[in-house]
Order: structure tokens, then sequence, then C-alpha cells
């Protein structure tokens, strides 16, 4: 068994793709996931499974356009993987201070994907860097660093350049979902 968390692409947002994380967790537990819980309204989900990535991947997309009538991308990773992902930030201390101290909003993201990009999809996204807008390229994710605000940002508006679906959580949110992963690791480890 493995402890995986769900990033939803798109629910809660404006108003669209309207999901209560209750119904969320019972829809989920209906098909068979184990100790489903839920973190804010923007769909994030960590639960049990001896399922694979990709088995995982279709079974809940495919649930949630039945239960609530949404077609959307579901990105998963292990709670290894998520550890690994914080632990691996490209970014130093100093560059991520620097860059806080320019913006009032939060400023370190990491998108998630299902696949690594192709190199030219990549190209065409490093091509809206700027020296207040950064990317790093990990495998499956991309570390983005905004030294003003990420609503105005050309490169996080420019993302579905990348051919891939992605789905973006800040630094907070991942740090949080690696507390309650590791949380959920020691239980099942007792």
């Amino acid at each position: 068994m493995a402890i995986y968390i769900a990033l939803l692409r798109g629910i809660n947002v404006g108003g669209k793709n309207i999901i209560k994380m209750a119904e969320l967790r019972k829809t989920l537990e209906q098909i068979g996931l184990l100790r489903v819980q839920t973190y804010i309204q923007s769909g994030n989900v960590l639960f049990e499974s001896d399922a694979d990535e990709e088995s995982l991947r279709k079974l809940i997309e495919n649930e949630i356009e039945r239960a609530f009538h949404i077609s959307l991308a579901v990105i998963l990773r292990t709670a290894e993987e998520l550890n690994l992902i914080a632990a691996n930030c490209p970014y130093t201390a100093d560059e991520i201070s620097e860059a806080e101290s320019m913006s009032d909003a939060e400023s370190l993201y990491v998108a998630f994907l299902p696949k690594e990009p192709s190199k030219e999809s990549l190209a065409r996204l490093e091509a809206f860097q700027t020296e207040n807008d950064q990317l790093r390229a990990k495998e499956r994710e991309i570390y983005l660093l905004y030294r003003h605000s990420v609503l105005k940002s050309k490169l996080a508006n420019n993302l579905p350049k990348l051919d891939v679906p992605a789905t973006v959580r800040n630094w907070k949110t991942l740090s949080k979902l690696v507390a309650l992963a590791n949380e959920m690791t020691a239980t099942t480890q007792r």
C-alpha cells in the first residue's frame, strides 16, 4: 500500500467546477480508496491504495466525471515523491527570500505535470521567463519563482504551452501536503 496525493486541476476556481470536499471524499471512498482526506478546497486529496499511478489516475478522473459531470486532469504523486519534490527545490534560500521581499503574495510555486514535457514545449515556456519570473524544470515538475504577482505573470499565463496538463500549488500548500502525507505514512508504519 502506498500513500498518494491526488492534485485535481481546475476545481473550485472562480466559481467553476465546484465540488464539495465532503462529497469528493465520499465518492473516492466508494471506489475503494482508503483513508481518504482532503486539504483545502482547491482539490488536494490524500489516500492509500495498492493500485498503480496510471490506473488510479484514470479511475479518479472517470469517477469525478461520472459523479460530478466535470472532466478534469488528476495528477498523482506518492508521499515519497512529494517529499523529494519539496527537498529538491532548485532555488536557494536567498533567491526565495529576495523574491518574497519584492512581492506581497506567494512567490514560490510548483507546477505538477502527468509526464515530463518535451524539450520543444519547455523551450516555448522558457521564452516567457524574465528576471522577475523564473522557472526550473525537473522531470515532471516545474518550480516557479515570481518576484511580483503571479496573477500578472506572462510565465504563469503561458503554462498551457507545455502541451500537457499542469496543476500548480504554492509552496505553503505543498509543505502542508508533505506534512499530511508524512503523518499518514507514520500511522501506516505503526
